[in-house]
């Protein structure tokens, strides 16, 4: 089966991907393209899965670079592909010819170019990274090799919607602490419940640093099975794992 990986036009003309679960060597929960080396999956699936990715984009395998992700506003800027994955939750690089990659199952994965400039950026951004500042973190890394803020574009891609992400009210708190108006980003659910925007609240914070451009694909990865690996919608159907998406951007 053939890789189904989704594009932005506002990217272009850098290549880069959401990639979908089709196309992948891995069975069973993880039937499809599961490139998150953390799971239970077979290693050498994972290792045909990455380098079907890298082949995508026109690198070598060694030359996709991810991380070891820990939900974080840590962002790693590389000139070069390093030996083992760093740990934190975004990657930066104005190197052409590394893959910058990510690794999500409902949380945004966020690619970032000033094309111009050419820096490039990929970012983790779970709810507790959006908080903290990941998003803002990487802008102000891309600057630092020479990227204008307002020259940015950043796409937010597929994540899981508000419609399917249900919270408790202390994730309400944390985020009305920092900033009263966080609050549109949540709805009434049952009882208790809320039901959080993340990808809204992802654009909002990208818009609020400057960047020139932002926008979400509007894929959720809770809702389309068929597409994507979701960790919520594997706890509800009581799976012992999950597969895990990539996406990635070079220059």
């Amino acid at each position: 089966m053939t890789l189904e990986i989704l594009t932005a036009d506002p990217l272009a003309p850098l290549r880069h991907g959401f990639f979908t679960r089709k196309g992948g060597a891995s069975s069973g929960v993880f039937a499809g393209l599961n490139c998150g080396p953390g799971s239970s999956d077979q290693a050498h699936a994972v290792a045909i899965n990455r380098a079907r990715v890298a082949g995508a984009l026109g690198v070598a395998p060694g030359a996709l670079v991810s991380l070891d992700q820990v939900h974080s506003a840590e962002i790693v800027t590389i000139d070069a592909p390093p030996g083992e994955r760093p740990r934190g939750d975004g990657l930066v690089t104005a190197t052409p010819g590394i893959a910058l990659a990510v690794l999500t199952a409902d949380c945004q994965p966020v690619l970032m170019a000033d094309a111009r400039a050419g820096v490039i950026a990929a970012v983790h951004a779970g709810w507790r990274g959006t908080l903290d500042g990941v998003l803002e973190a990487a802008i102000a890394a891309m600057e630092a090799l020479g990227a204008e803020r307002g020259a940015i574009t950043a796409v937010v891609g597929p994540t899981i919607s508000q419609r399917a992400y249900e919270v408790g009210p202390e994730i309400l708190d944390a985020f009305m602490t920092e900033d009263p108006e966080h609050a549109r980003f949540f709805a009434k659910g049952r009882d208790d419940r809320l039901l959080f925007d993340l990808p809204g609240l992802g654009v909002f914070r990208l818009r609020r640093a400057g960047v020139g451009h932002s926008e979400w694909t509007r894929h959720c990865t809770y809702e389309q099975p068929d597409l994507f690996f979701s960790h919520r919608r594997s706890v509800h159907d009581g799976a012992a794992d999950y597969g895990r998406l990539i996406s990635a951007i070079r220059i």
